[in-house]
């Protein structure tokens, strides 16, 4: 059984929380303690529903202030698939929460309340999904109970978010009309939406093909630690092991390992212990090689005939996420799957104005959350592909060398 990981984002109030309470709730996800507690903390309420939201909101001040501050991870599975889901905050001020929370998505449902239409924070988070190169996009069009579920809205907002996903390239988009307070179209379709030929929401999200989605062409496997048992009956055994983040190996293969540019042959390929002809992504195997080569932790073994850059000076588009702020000439440690490098901020090259995507060359200084491109060099080569054709390799984290706190989330251009 395979696993969707999706996010949800959307303006404050736009009900994400609501959503996700729904999905599990409707799916029958919830746990009998679970939700004896949230009858109790909402049993005050008039009309006698229980609060949904509280489900993702576990934070006092979010309960408090009723709205999302962290990104909530919720898990739940159908007999058709796992699910991981990530709530995103809707404010400004936590853009760096969405970013980690969709950095690892499939799929983004993006809500729009039906009365307000397509808003600033839509474009944001619309924006943001296209940055992290997200192949598919649900637009959930909420609280349609409010306006009497009209159809002249519904297309209304669907006209709109078209003219955002052409400007952004998005281009696999589905639109569903739902009540997440009263679960329409969540995990059933309703019949108060006759004009509404779709799927319900759980259905799309049980049926959409991801495998496609899997890169099998560029194969590349970081090494995260070499397996060296030195026991009398393994005196011999020396294996890579790590996850195959894209492509394929197969015994026989002719293979280089990164950045030292050492060559060699797969003679072996296991898994769980057991030899196989062939392994692909997103699997976890042991690689052993024909040569005894000096291979450690953080090295990249990929086929001879298709290699990443291997560049010590790389430009990145990167969401700062520290209080203190992004300076030209400060130092850190750049993580890229296993591979931790020193590195040293070169050139900032402008801003991203996350609304309208229009680049600020002019700006007095870099804060929290937001997005830049700019030039780091590394202390060693790094072998790295751009996010935008390769997100497992070209990925990384910028971390403070004192605190050890991650500072940065970058795409490698």
């Amino acid at each position: 059984m395979d696993i969707l990981r999706f996010i949800t984002a959307g303006s404050v109030d736009d009900g994400k929380s609501t959503l996700i309470g729904r999905l599990l709730y409707d799916s029958k996800s919830i746990l009998i303690d679970q939700l004896e507690a949230i009858e109790k903390q909402t049993k005050n309420r008039e009309d006698g529903e229980i609060d949904l939201a509280l489900l993702t909101d576990g934070l006092r001040a979010e309960r408090e202030q009723g709205i999302t501050i962290d990104v909530a991870y919720k898990y739940f599975s159908t007999p058709k698939r796992k699910f991981i889901i990530a709530d995103a905050p809707g404010h400004i001020q936590y853009t760096r929460n969405m970013v980690t929370g969709a950095s690892n998505a499939n799929l983004a449902i993006i809500l729009v309340d039906a009365r307000n239409g397509v808003a600033e924070q839509t474009r944001r988070h619309s924006i943001i999904t296209s940055l992290l190169g997200i192949k598919h996009v649900v637009v959930a069009i909420n609280k349609m109970d409010l306006v009497n579920y009209s159809q002249d809205v519904y297309n209304n907002i669907v006209i709109d978010y078209t003219q955002v996903a052409k400007t952004l390239g998005l281009k696999d988009i589905k639109y569903i009309p739902i009540s997440a307070l009263n679960g329409d179209n969540i995990v059933d379709r309703s019949d108060k939406y006759p004009w509404y030929k779709g799927d319900s929401l759980l259905h799309y999200l049980e049926t959409i093909e991801i495998h496609n989605d899997i890169n099998l062409t560029d194969a590349r496997f970081p090494v995260q630690y070499v397996i060296r048992p030195q026991t009398e009956e393994l005196h011999d055994y020396r294996g890579y092991a790590g996850k195959i983040t894209s492509g394929i190996y197969k015994k026989g293969d002719e293979v280089i390992v990164q950045p030292a540019g050492i060559e060699s042959i797969i003679y072996k390929i296991e898994i769980a212990g057991k030899e196989v002809e062939e392994a692909f992504a997103p699997q976890s195997v042991v690689l052993h090689l024909a040569d005894d080569i000096d291979i450690s932790r953080g090295d990249i073994i990929v086929q001879k005939n298709n290699q990443p850059k291997i560049e010590n000076e790389i430009e990145v588009l990167m969401c700062w996420m520290d209080s203190k702020p992004f300076i030209k000439g400060n130092k850190y440690l750049l993580q890229l799957n296993s591979r931790v490098v020193r590195t040293v901020i070169k050139e900032i090259e402008y801003k991203l104005d996350v609304n309208s995507l229009e680049k600020i060359y002019e700006f007095d200084k870099v804060g929290l959350n937001d997005i830049v491109k700019a030039t780091i060099k590394t202390a060693s080569a790094l072998p790295f592909d751009s996010y935008k054709d390769l997100p497992n390799n070209g990925g990384a984290i910028l971390i403070d060398e004192t605190s050890l706190v991650t500072v940065g989330a970058c795409m490698l251009q």
